[in-house]
């Protein structure tokens, strides 16, 4: 359905329609990498394919998982990402220098493994109190691999799928089962699940569970997506700063940008990343000061703002913007409608708003949220144009 909407005093045309499956399986499984705010990697693709070619510069200045640069690397674009969270960094270059599994499985089994000794905080609310250990000689080990500075791919590859396995809701994880991969509940509330659930942490075999699980994101690549990924590998730049001020990257390169900026109000993305932060030696209150979580419309917009000016800046001339906004505070906020005068300042033309329309999502039925309410079912892009 197309449709002309009134946004800022200029019409601007409005595409509904389901554009892309919301169906995760359908993506590559080199995708299963959870982060909060992530959207699905039919996504990015969907724009890659329209207004990018082979070699093109693809950028994403919130990239979270990676989502939009492994779509771009698996489909031989060149990729740029920034992100403030370092653990963004750990969870996205990894995946870019796919491991031999049988030199990982021999990286592995060389690991010091204790059989006990505990963490500096308490965690016996998710482990157990040998997994525990384990996770500790884990930790311990890649951080001296990093001091030293003899921390390879292979050591990179163990820290990212580690970091991915520390809690969740299935005995694919270390951790008692608690709530959903891509974030973790406070000791406090850990405990509350506990006993509800009347349950106790149980044992798991740290290093088998790594080993299987660097598998499943493996499956079903093929030698060209191996190829593109090792090339686009040599010349990524991935990038911890202020979105709003990556000057390593230079005027007019980037030909398409697909992203989604800190919704307002809406996601503490550091305090769900407590767990995973100690895991990496992080400091979560650094997390917390960097990441951009703005709590008035006025703010979040000043933010987005400085935002297009620099994505204007290193746009190339009739390069793109895809900028998936969502939808906040029950449907009363669509900030698209926000987004689409910030723009003009910046230089951008709006080419249209795509509303991607689904029936039903695993979110919205986690969430308890019903379907299309909330933005859990629909993704809102405004596709902007440097003009």
């Amino acid at each position: 359905m197309v449709d002309q909407v009134l946004v800022g005093g200029e019409r601007t045309p409005r595409y509904t329609r389901a554009f892309w499956t919301s169906r995760q399986r359908q993506a590559s499984s080199l995708h299963e990498i959870l982060c909060r705010a992530c959207f699905k990697p039919q996504l990015p693709r969907f724009f890659l394919q329209r207004l990018s070619h082979p070699g093109d510069v693809i950028y994403d200045p919130f990239m979270g998982r990676g989502t939009t640069l492994l779509e771009a690397g698996l489909l031989d674009r060149t990729v740029i990402g920034n992100d403030i969270n370092a653990l963004s960094r750990i969870l996205v270059k990894p995946r870019f220098h796919v491991p031999d599994m049988a030199k990982l499985e021999e990286r592995v089994d060389r690991i010091p493994f204790r059989k006990n000794g505990g963490a500096d905080i308490d965690l016996s609310m998710f482990y157990d109190t040998r997994t525990e250990a384990e996770i500790v000689s884990l930790k311990n080990y890649l951080a001296r691999r990093r001091e030293s500075e003899k921390e390879d791919g292979l050591d990179r590859w163990i820290r990212m799928v580690a970091t991915n396995r520390l809690t969740g809701h299935s005995a694919g994880f270390f951790s008692v089962y608690t709530l959903p991969p891509n974030q973790a509940a406070s000791p406090h509330n850990q405990r509350k699940i506990n006993r509800q659930r009347r349950q106790s942490p149980r044992c798991r075999d740290a290093k088998a569970l790594i080993l299987r699980k660097s598998q499943s994101p493996l499956r079903y690549l093929t030698a060209e997506q191996l190829r593109y990924l090792h090339a686009a590998a040599r010349s990524a730049r991935f990038y911890s700063t202020n979105a709003w001020r990556t000057r390593g990257i230079p005027d007019g390169a980037v030909q398409l940008t697909v992203t989604s900026p800190p919704f307002l109000d809406t996601v503490n993305y550091a305090q769900g990343n407590w767990l995973r932060g100690w895991f990496n030696g992080i400091n979560q209150d650094a997390v917390a000061n960097g990441v951009t979580v703005v709590r008035s419309l006025e703010s979040w917009c000043s933010a987005m703002q400085r935002g297009f000016a620099e994505l204007c800046r290193i746009a190339r001339p009739r390069g793109y913007v895809a900028f998936e906004v969502g939808e906040i505070r029950k449907r009363n906020l669509k900030l698209e409608e926000v987004v689409v005068p910030l723009r003009r300042r910046a230089g951008f033309q709006c080419a249209g708003i795509l509303v991607n329309k689904q029936s039903s999502t695993k979110t919205s039925n986690i969430w308890g949220i019903k379907d299309n309410r909330a933005g859990t079912n629909t993704s809102r892009i405004v596709l902007l144009r440097k003009t």
